[in-house]
């Protein structure tokens, strides 16, 4: 029986690290794009060696072109630049959408039927022009963030309670940045809610240090930013789409009047299953919570404005 072919677009830190995470799972094949010529090869051809000390025959090919990703189950964008000293938000949206965009139209090309998984930050506005670009139906286009942003609070209420993370159970929701929302009445610790745990401060302090998860690590590595949290929660993603898990997960998906939201994408939990976005499941959320969700909203809205103004010929 052939595997399933997925296809990861960006052959740096989180692309390699998410192509290596699926190599070792030893029942797809990958196939790596970079528009530098030698790196996505080189990566595949240290990734096929691995295999034989790691145990897995995971085919993994490396290319600067499309044509060996026809067919892919899952295709999964990593693309992009990061915001540079001097660069303005919009030069960064404008940069990050015209990649994004041509990404995508020679991936609809040879997988017409793929999932995209979008990576690229800005992550909700990114995932937005996935949609809009490839013409998919909704539930083919998802964006990975909330997984992500649940690792890092989950992570921080373990150690803070030195606790194993797997008693953690947390789901964080909204755009991903300063705006996230995470559901602190749902998060739980052994079956117990985290407000029995700790104190009102305590539990604000590790939102504060959620919501600046990723800016910590850029700042301890000095240049880059984190690759290893992100490739394994996309992993988990790829898992529940292939494996048809229905695992339910805090992803972006387009929300169409799901938390008052209409035609946006935004962190919410869905249901993840062979069809890509199954369901958006919708929690009882506190007044606060929902309040907090409008206004990480309207500023996903603000830049998927700014997105298509960039994105219009002429």
């Amino acid at each position: 029986m052939a595997r399933e072919k997925i296809t990861v677009v960006g052959a740096g830190h989180v692309g390699g690290s998410v192509a290596q995470r699926l190599a070792e799972k030893n029942c797809y094949d990958i196939v790596l794009v970079d528009i530098v010529e030698g790196l996505p090869q080189g990566k595949a051809l240290d990734l096929v060696q691995a295999g034989a000390v790691c145990g897995y025959d995971t085919e993994v090919i490396g290319t600067n072109t499309y044509k060996e990703t026809a067919d892919s189950a899952v295709v999964i964008i990593t693309s992009g630049v990061a915001r540079k000293p001097g660069m303005s938000r919009s030069e960064l949206l404008e940069t990050n959408s015209h990649i994004v965009r041509t990404v995508v139209q020679h991936v609809v090309r040879y997988s017409p039927d793929c999932i995209l998984l979008v990576v690229s930050n800005p992550l909700d506005a990114m995932t937005h022009v996935a949609y809009r670009v490839s013409g998919f139906p909704k539930q083919r286009v998802v964006g990975m963030a909330g997984v992500l942003d649940s690792a890092r609070f989950s992570a921080f209420i373990a150690q803070e309670l030195h606790v194993s993370v797997q008693n953690v159970q947390a789901m964080v929701l909204g755009g991903h940045g300063d705006a996230m929302v995470p559901l602190v009445h749902h998060t739980t610790v052994a079956g117990r809610p985290i407000r029995e745990w700790l104190p009102p401060a305590r539990i604000e302090a590790l939102i504060k240090r959620t919501r600046e998860g990723g800016a910590e690590i850029v700042n301890l590595l000095k240049s880059g930013s984190a690759y290893y949290a992100p490739a394994a929660s996309v992993v988990e993603m790829v898992e529940a789409i292939l494996k048809d898990q229905k695992k339910v997960l805090p992803c972006a998906a387009l929300c169409q009047g799901e938390y008052g939201i209409h035609d946006l994408f935004m962190g919410v939990p869905v249901r993840l299953g062979k069809q890509g976005v199954e369901e958006i499941l919708e929690y009882a959320l506190t007044a606060e919570e929902q309040a907090a969700l409008s206004v990480s909203a309207s500023g996903v809205r603000e830049l998927c404005e700014e997105v298509d103004r960039l994105l219009q010929p002429g």
